[in-house]
């Protein structure tokens, strides 16, 4: 496959999950604000937390107030990961692909494109924070849903696999990050509603909630969300899920190359080093250990892995 092909592919899927996943974190903390009204002066810094945007945000705000915040995050042109970026350059990269993907994932693609471009500036007043979220989660899980029924299972459906993967390993290492290291409890907080509430909607953001209750109940415990969300093997967010499946796509890319040798994922590379952590996690070993230093970790193997693939297989002149 020409390496052109691969880097629009890659760029594609990537693009268009994190653009769902912004949605999905606008749209939890909305809700958890309406559930839990906030005590903190500025409760949609978290967002920012989350993205490590908080300098970016500052050059264009100088308070994270909720118009601000969902402004930056979803409406911003000059933020590169602002959803309407995000939705363009996932556009652009589909739009280099037409003759090679499915018809109707390039008219799902394209029309959320259009749409995006009317977005007004009061857009979140017209149809409401919650009206506007959820429409536009329906039209990502669209995007998704002709993804895997239209695609081919070939090499390229793998680089499509690949960008979506690292994207979301990456987004729930971020997302666990910010609340346990930067969203921490107050000591008289800890363990109690608002805790037990913020880790539901960590849940929520990561659209884990319902399949975390059928492992562990109603019972939400930090040791408990860290186990699913990190080292469950079944869950499709859960950063092993992701890893396993981007090895899987990895290494079928790799046998189809010229000499079929494995090296992103050799025990040595940053992706076998991230896989055997997460297939060897245990939750409460590493929280007692360092959860930070072992999420940072992670995010590293992931930019570790995206630029060996880049080097390897998406590098063009």
């Amino acid at each position: 496959m020409l390496r052109r092909v691969a880097d629009h592919l890659f760029w594609m899927a990537r693009y268009l999950e994190r653009a769902q996943w912004r949605a999905r974190l606008a749209d939890v903390n909305y809700h958890l604000l309406v559930e839990s009204p906030p005590r903190e002066p500025h409760p949609w810094a978290p967002l920012l937390a989350i993205t490590g945007e908080g300098e970016l945000f500052a050059k264009f705000h100088p308070v994270p107030g909720e118009s601000d915040v969902l402004d930056f995050f979803t409406l911003q042109p000059r933020n590169p990961s602002s959803i309407v970026s995000c939705i363009n350059a996932a556009r652009e990269n589909a739009r280099s692909l037409r003759h090679r993907l499915p018809s109707e994932l390039w008219l799902e693609i394209n029309t959320l494109y259009l749409e995006a471009r009317q977005w007004p500036p009061g857009v979140f007043e017209q149809q409401g924070v919650y009206g506007f979220f959820s429409e536009l989660r329906n039209r990502f899980h669209r995007i998704s849903g002709v993804i895997h029924a239209a695609m081919p299972r070939d090499i390229e459906f793998d680089f499509v696999a690949v960008g979506t993967m690292l994207e979301r390993a990456e987004n729930v290492s971020r997302l666990l990050d910010a609340k346990y290291h930067h969203l921490l409890a107050r000591p008289e907080d800890a363990g109690g509603a608002i805790d037990r509430m913020q880790w539901a909607a960590v849940l929520r953001s990561a659209s884990a909630l319902e399949a975390f209750g059928r492992v562990y109940g109603n019972h939400i415990a930090v040791e408990r969300v860290v186990e699913f969300l990190l080292f469950d093997e079944g869950f499709p967010r859960s950063a092993r899920f992701c890893v396993d499946r981007l090895q899987a796509a990895v290494q079928r890319i790799e046998r189809s190359a010229e000499n079929g040798k494995s090296v992103i994922f050799a025990a040595d590379a940053a992706g076998g080093r991230l896989a055997a952590a997460l297939h060897a996690g245990c939750a409460a070993a590493i929280i007692g250990s360092g959860l930070h230093e072992y999420l940072m970790e992670v995010q590293e193997f992931c930019a570790g892995i995206g630029s060996l693939f880049f080097d390897q297989y998406l590098r063009f002149e």
